[in-house]
């Protein structure tokens, strides 16, 4: 297929639907592209592993079963937690980095003289073993991966207003973390239930705030907890302004769920009067054609102490951070703000993730 055709890539895309499974020999050498590979589970294989690589970390620290391997990290738009937590990863479990900053101002890709995206990775994997790829683009890392010229792992560390699966997944495993989310299959893998002090009952209630539009944090996260097949019913509850909403393709995507309810609400604190997660998103000035559009978005909605009091006892508060004021600092002291240890998690996901594509779970 041509790598240039949108269409094509798409088709190959569906077509690795439900690939990643609980057989670890399904993730080997396998790209991550989309949250729609990973299968119930695969979630369940995936939040197993990173369950131990936490235990692994807190108890010495990592280990050396990546020893000999080499992970590339290309990044054309700016990051600090997905790539330094996915080199902190690939560190931790003895193998090595090479780093290429493409975006802007950057000064180690040869983007600056017109090299194609398709020709930096197909370079990069001669020297490395997998490449964790940002671009702004929508669509352009399944592109690369599925367009015939790559030959090891890719794996999606966003794509322009697409997706970001590992965001996505390190999400959940936070929420099912936290509030101890039960499988629908309960008992089917008994390892992922090991005596955790919560267990989740009824309905799990998740209030997405902010830049819904734009955010592909929420793009994956939508997705991810449609078809996660977890004990509880799911209400997604879309809060932002009108020019924001969830994206149409999105909100159809989920649709085809059963147990998944989706609902918009323009009143942040009714919003979260019986939230079980407020997963907030900063409205994206970077994505805005003109300042003025970015300016009549800007702080619409803040949580702060008085939303807060009005939310349940048991909510957890998320963000995939940079936050620029969406969160008042004076949130951070509040138990309930779990977006720090949410990004800890980050690094314990990828650990798995990366672990499980290079054939060392």
């Amino acid at each position: 297929m041509s790598a240039s055709d949108p269409s094509s890539t798409a088709a190959v895309l569906a077509s690795l639907t439900d690939t990643l499974t609980s057989s670890p020999s399904t993730w080997h050498n396998s790209s991550l592209l989309s949250v729609t590979q990973i299968t119930p589970p695969g979630l369940r294989l995936l939040f197993r592993t990173a369950a131990a690589m936490r235990t692994l970390v807190r108890t010495h620290g990592g280990d050396d079963r990546l020893r000999h391997k080499l992970l590339a990290t290309v990044f054309y738009e700016a990051s600090t937690r997905t790539s330094c937590s996915f080199q902190a990863a690939m560190l931790r479990l003895g193998g090595k980095v090479v780093h290429v900053d493409a975006g802007k101002g950057g000064n180690s890709s040869s983007s600056a003289k017109g090299e194609s995206l398709e020709d930096t990775v197909r370079c990069l994997e001669c020297y490395v073993d997998a490449t964790v790829l940002r671009h702004f683009e929508k669509g352009s890392v399944p592109r690369v991966a599925l367009g015939g010229g790559t030959s090891k792992p890719v794996i999606n560390a966003g794509d322009g207003v697409g997706e970001h699966p590992t965001q996505a997944l390190l999400d959940l495993f936070t929420i099912w973390d936290e509030l101890g989310l039960c499988w629908e299959e309960d008992g089917a893998d008994e390892s992922t239930e090991d005596a955790r002090e919560k267990v989740h009952e009824g309905p799990l209630v998740v209030v997405m705030l902010g830049d819904l539009k734009h955010g592909r944090t929420v793009h994956s996260l939508a997705m991810l907890l449609a078809r996660s097949s977890m004990k509880h019913r799911v209400i997604l509850r879309y809060c932002s302004p009108p020019s924001l909403a969830m994206p149409s393709y999105v909100r159809e995507y989920v649709g085809k769920f059963a147990g998944v309810t989706q609902e918009e609400c323009g009143d942040l604190k009714e919003a979260v009067r019986d939230a079980h997660v407020l997963y907030v998103t900063r409205v994206q000035k970077e994505r805005f054609e003109s300042v003025d559009e970015y300016e009549e978005v800007k702080g619409a909605y803040v949580v702060d102490a008085n939303i807060m009091h009005c939310a349940p006892s048991n909510m957890i508060v998320m963000h995939p951070l940079p936050r620029v004021d969406e969160i008042s600092t004076e949130v951070d002291k509040d138990p309930r703000a779990c977006y720090f240890r949410q990004m800890e998690n980050g690094m314990f996901v990828r650990m798995a993730i990366l672990a499980l594509i290079m054939g060392c779970p």
